[in-house]
């Protein structure tokens, strides 16, 4: 797929610019030609000449290079190649990109360019959790720029959490499905996926038994089609695809912020095991056996997301596709559950205990739209994520 793709590549300062070495590396293996641009910052974590070395081009450095400058380098530079890659992109890259701010080299040919631009974060937890970061990646993803990462994890610093940047072979699959020419390309797809986990103190939770395998496979399917896919999961047993903008959350209001950041899309698959309620009053302490008797916990219901993206005023994706995970009466409830919520497709299934569903590698499920229920054989989460990914890519070319 990447044979004879030109990739601009921006290296960004941070300790993660030694892994553009490696990503250098896994797309030359691929056919792909790699122009590196290097920011002052980087040049203290990789010298041009290993990235020079590992490309076989000319590491692109100052924006005012006379010998280039005498023919706009900087504007040939932005628009020959296939995709520009930022990685690793800085908070404070970041800051420049939404303000639109041309300083050097590397904003000057992000704000030159007319090419699709996919950027990998890399950054202390802290400043990728700061609200300016948060606001910075929300305007940066509504105007059209790819993310990929940040995973989660050990740091550098020392701590722990999201920041870090993607593997080179993530970021690679990345890479592949923004050129890719499927059906799905150009169209950016929300997917929401696995349980929501509400706490009762600080050691204990409520949750259900959603593996997130399913939503999982549908973000996947998507990707490979070419659609731009935001993976909002929840603590998964299985880990997020790779080629997606992943957006880790814990309880059912964090989820509801993390969709309305990732919006407008131009669809919804909310695939999620979302918790309807949520302990009103939650312990800031570790509860205690008392005598005198079982604590009482006091419910409150959680934020209806499905219903609330369905009848969005504005904004409202073209497609938005629930699920309704069922043990009686599915077609019955899950036809109820679709004009209750106001969307478009609902995703019913049978997940009592009896058909192994939950948890498993397989689903049966029946498709229910406005012109009726279409029922599907038993198959792969997969494969059943692969037809419903087509479905969807019909529906929005139509």
């Amino acid at each position: 797929m990447l044979a004879s793709r030109r990739i601009l590549l921006i290296i960004g300062g941070g300790i993660a610019a030694y892994k553009s070495l490696d990503l250098i590396r896994r797309l030359r293996e691929r056919g792909a030609a790699v122009t590196p641009v290097l920011t002052r910052a980087a040049e203290e974590f990789v010298t041009p000449l290993s990235v020079s070395a590992l490309a076989g081009e000319k590491v692109y450095r100052e924006l005012f290079d006379l010998t280039d400058e005498a023919e706009m380098g900087h504007i040939q530079l932005s628009r020959s190649a296939d995709l520009v890659v930022v990685a690793p992109v800085t908070a404070d890259l970041m800051g420049k990109m939404t303000a639109g701010l041309a300083n050097d080299l590397a904003s000057t040919l992000l704000m030159a360019t007319d090419t699709p631009v996919l950027i990998a974060p890399a950054m202390n937890v802290r400043m990728w959790q700061h609200p300016a970061t948060q606001r910075n990646r929300a305007q940066l993803a509504a105007d059209g720029i790819r993310f990929v990462g940040p995973n989660e994890g050990d740091m550098a610093c020392g701590e722990f959490g999201p920041g870090r940047m993607s593997e080179p072979l993530e970021i690679v699959a990345a890479i592949e499905a923004a050129l890719g020419d499927g059906p799905l390309k150009g169209k950016r797809v929300l997917v929401t996926s696995g349980p929501t986990h509400e706490p009762i103190d600080p050691v204990r939770y409520i949750a259900n038994r959603s593996s997130g395998a399913q939503g999982t496979a549908v973000a996947r399917a998507l990707a490979a089609l070419g659609a731009e896919v935001v993976f909002v999961t929840g603590p998964a047993d299985v880990p997020p695809p790779e080629g997606v903008e992943v957006v880790r959350v814990q309880s059912a209001r964090e989820m509801d912020a993390a969709v309305d950041a990732a919006l407008p899309v131009d669809a919804g698959v909310f695939a999620a095991a979302v918790a309807d309620w949520r302990v009103a009053s939650a312990s800031d302490r570790k509860l205690k056996k008392s005598r005198d008797g079982l604590p009482v916990l006091e419910f409150a219901e959680n934020p209806d997301i499905l219903k609330r993206v369905s009848q969005m005023e504005q904004g409202r994706p073209a497609l938005v596709v629930g699920f309704a995970a069922e043990t009686n009466d599915v077609l019955e409830n899950a036809t109820a559950k679709r004009l209750r919520k106001g969307c478009d497709w609902i995703v019913a299934n049978d997940v009592s205990p009896a058909t192994g569903i939950m948890g498993g590698r397989e689903n049966a499920v029946t498709l229910i739209t406005g012109e009726g229920a279409e029922e599907w054989p038993r198959m792969g989460k997969d494969a059943v994520a692969d037809r419903l990914a087509r479905r969807i890519a019909e529906t929005l070319a139509g």
